[in-house]
């Protein structure tokens, strides 16, 4: 992105004026040697005299703050102008940005101050990569994710057995076998130790692998004779036939299919707890790439628009279709970024392959230690290519997940084929986790256009074990963060929450320190890759917004832009506070110039 951007977004309703080197006529010496007064990037919708007369003089503000920050550390993610003091807002839009002594003409007999005393500002998070409905959910479910071994797995289901009414599933789960199993993968018989009367349904932590109890397989009728499902993998025990619980990728469908959906009163139980948790951790918007079935999925949308409609909602939400649904937007003639400033239809979503934790990312060569094993397409490639070209034709954006090298750089393949195909546009496809990468991929991204959308808590989250997966060789090219950029890649970060967590902040400190959680690499996993905390926070943002096609609105604390800021308790731009990035709290989230958060402690 550019400098220009920085200036106003609305063009015919806005003006920006400023004293900086970045205005179109920069205001020069004044007869006589004496300076013109230094003016504050400023917008409105007044008419253009007002605001030359309020620029020139002492005369009151054309219009008077709703909303002003001051006396703060603001990082405005413009290369142009990256620092400043304060940031004033009306309605639900930046008014201006510049010091005190810039902004304080536009405090009015009812502007809201805010003193930051010194404080980090930032532009409000934008996470690329989430799954709002289930990440709701599974604040409600069992949690097994930091469980540290068997026991402490089989004590967590059956306490949350005792608790839950009988006819419900125990869904959730987002275990780890590399923490809690040793590395050794569990199966049916092990939950059932714990329980074995209720159907049991719990995901590995990435999505992409579930374990069944035996009650959920015998519900499910899944049996010796149940033949392999396209695009996954059933697990079976030492005689080669029977089903260990284990279901990957496609496969998960098996069971996945009976576990009952959630109704109304669920869904918005879990939308209303994931845009709290948001507002506490300074996310303002997201890309929401939730796969749950199409019915509930409308049912989402609908809901979102309601709260919408009645003011409730705390966090910008751009909802994805599954790609092989695209025809739901095709024929209604909606293109990408469709709706308002709170709910959009971002566009569309589709998985090349499955995860590195579950061995089922497509990789050129085999897994270590599994030479039959390369990992699977999820999508066969001349089924995506398909795919991508008929919703690229109907003017949608498209994303899809890709993890192995091998997906990653077919998926490039795709894309440029794509393009030739259908002709020049500002299209922005996407490459969700583009994890795994050969060198010679990397300048791929920026000569075909694509953006890196990536989840950097997970380098110190595989970082753990992925070397046990793919080697020390193909690991130094994975979560390529310096490559990339040096490339000319645009990354986009987020959290693929719930896989990790949806605050930015710890992403932000593994994209800067890329220290694994195990401990084991203090100086850094592949240090050679790390980035500053400039691009790492300008990725959560900026990026972000270019991602979605939103620059203009979004992604910079700049005038005429929507008023999302977060408040950090610590300067994490200080190389002092270099170690205590990951630990450092939100104290304030403003979005639309409304404080929607506040820490209180």
């Amino acid at each position: 992105m550019t400098a220009g951007e920085t200036g106003l977004t609305n063009p015919g309703r806005s003006v920006t004026m400023s004293g900086g080197a970045d205005t179109p006529s920069r205001v020069g010496p004044r007869p006589g040697g004496r300076t013109h007064p230094r003016t504050v990037h400023l917008a409105g919708c007044n008419p253009m005299l007002s605001l030359l007369l309020f620029a020139s003089t002492a005369a009151p503000p054309p219009v008077a703050a709703d909303l002003v920050l001051t006396g703060g550390k603001v990082w405005t993610g413009d290369p142009a102008k990256p620092e400043a003091q304060a940031v004033a807002v009306w309605r639900d839009r930046i008014l201006a940005v510049g010091t005190d002594d810039e902004v304080n003409p536009l405090l009015g007999p009812n502007t809201k101050v805010i003193d930051l005393k010194g404080r980090r500002a930032v532009p409000g998070f934008y996470d690329s990569h989430v799954h709002w409905l289930g990440g709701g959910q599974s604040l409600s479910e069992v949690d097994l994710k930091d469980a540290k071994d068997e026991a402490e797995v089989g004590r967590r289901l059956a306490e949350f057995d005792k608790k839950l009414p009988r006819d419900r599933w125990i869904t959730g789960g987002n275990w780890d076998h590399d923490r809690a199993f040793g590395g050794r993968l569990p199966t049916a018989a092990t939950i059932d130790k714990y329980v074995k009367d209720r159907p049991v349904f719990i995901n590995r932590y990435d999505g992409h692998m579930s374990l069944a109890n035996t009650a959920a397989l015998r519900l499910a009728g899944v049996t010796a004779e149940t033949k392999e499902v396209a695009g996954g993998v059933i697990d079976r025990l030492a005689d080669g036939k029977t089903p260990s619980g284990l279901l990957r990728d496609s496969a998960q469908s098996l069971v996945g299919r009976l576990v009952p959906e959630p109704d109304a009163e669920a869904i918005l139980e879990a939308v209303l707890a994931s845009q709290k948790l948001a507002a506490s951790v300074g996310v303002t918007s997201v890309q929401d790439m939730e796969g749950s079935s199409p019915a509930v999925r409308r049912q989402l949308f609908r809901l979102l628009q309601r709260l919408d409609r009645e003011g409730k909602l705390t966090c910008r939400i751009d909802v994805r279709w599954p790609v092989a649904n695209q025809r739901e937007l095709a024929t209604l003639g909606a293109e990408a970024n469709f709706g308002g400033n709170f709910v959009r239809v971002g566009g569309l979503k589709g998985f090349m392959d499955g995860s590195l934790g579950s061995s089922t990312a497509k990789m050129f060569a085999p897994y270590e230690g599994q030479p039959q094993n390369t990992g699977v397409y999820v999508t066969p490639p001349d089924q995506m290519r398909a795919l991508v070209r008929s919703a690229d034709a109907a003017g949608l954006s498209v994303a899809v997940h890709a993890i192995g090298d091998e997906a990653n750089a077919v998926l490039l393949d795709i894309f440029g084929e794509v393009a030739k195909a259908n002709g020049p546009r500002d299209r922005r496809f996407r490459i969700e986790h583009a994890q795994h990468l050969r060198p010679e991929d990397y300048p791929r991204f920026k000569g075909l256009g694509v953006i890196a959308s990536m989840q950097p808590y997970h380098v110190i989250d595989d970082g753990r074990w992925a070397e046990g997966r793919i080697g020390p060789k193909r690991c130094a090219s994975s979560y390529a963060y310096r490559s990339l950029l040096d490339a000319g890649a645009v990354l986009a970060f987020g959290s693929d929450w719930p896989v990790a967590p949806l605050d930015p902040l710890p992403g932000i400190d593994a994209a800067v320190n890329r220290r694994p959680l195990d401990g084991k690499h203090p100086g850094g996993w592949f240090p050679e890759q790390k980035i500053t905390v400039a691009e790492a926070v300008a990725a959560y943002t900026r990026g972000s917004a270019y991602a979605a096609g939103q620059e203009a609105d979004r992604g910079t604390i700049a005038p005429g832009k929507l008023a999302d800021v977060a408040v950090l308790g610590r300067d994490i731009f200080d190389s002092a506070e270099k170690d205590r990035i990951g630990a450092t709290k939100v104290d304030l989230t403003v979005v639309g110039g409304k404080v929607v958060f506040e820490r209180k402690e």
